[in-house]
């Protein structure tokens, strides 16, 4: 599989993987951004690309910016037909202001098939667990 790539500003950089194998895909900051404390911030990658039909594209949290820093992406489903520009939108835990610095790596994308359904109303089939949802299997 390939994924294609478009610059869309001519210092924007090219995703990257870390390690041959490794799932993620780095993506990084096309411009400096300031995270203020306890708020969503847009994030610029300057990059756009285009998923494999089949397939789609989700976020996630670099390990040392989330663990870190304390920074969350939100948001994280990409579809094959989005041809913008990749932004990531991210909640700044902190009570202090956090600085991503111009081509610093901020989030990864992985790139997943997925098996595609129609949508059917109906009685659904019972299930040992049934409506059962938080907490449904137990606490420490």
């Amino acid at each position: 599989m390939q994924l294609k790539v478009k610059k869309l500003r001519e210092d924007a950089k090219l995703p990257t993987k870390g390690h041959e194998g490794d799932a993620g895909i780095d993506f990084y900051c096309a411009e400096e951004t300031k995270l203020y404390p306890r708020k969503r911030t847009e994030v610029l990658t300057g990059i756009a690309i285009q998923i494999p039909e089949g397939c789609v594209g989700f976020v996630w949290d670099k390990s040392s910016i989330s663990f870190g820093k304390g920074l969350k992406t939100m948001g994280g489903v990409i579809d094959a037909g989005y041809r913008g520009e990749i932004k990531f939108c991210f909640y700044n835990t902190n009570d202090e202001e956090i600085v991503f610095e111009k081509g610093q790596k901020v989030a990864q994308i992985i790139i997943q098939k997925f098996e595609n359904c129609d949508i059917v109303e109906g009685e659904l089939e019972d299930s040992i667990r049934g409506e059962n949802g938080f907490g449904s299997t137990g606490h420490k």
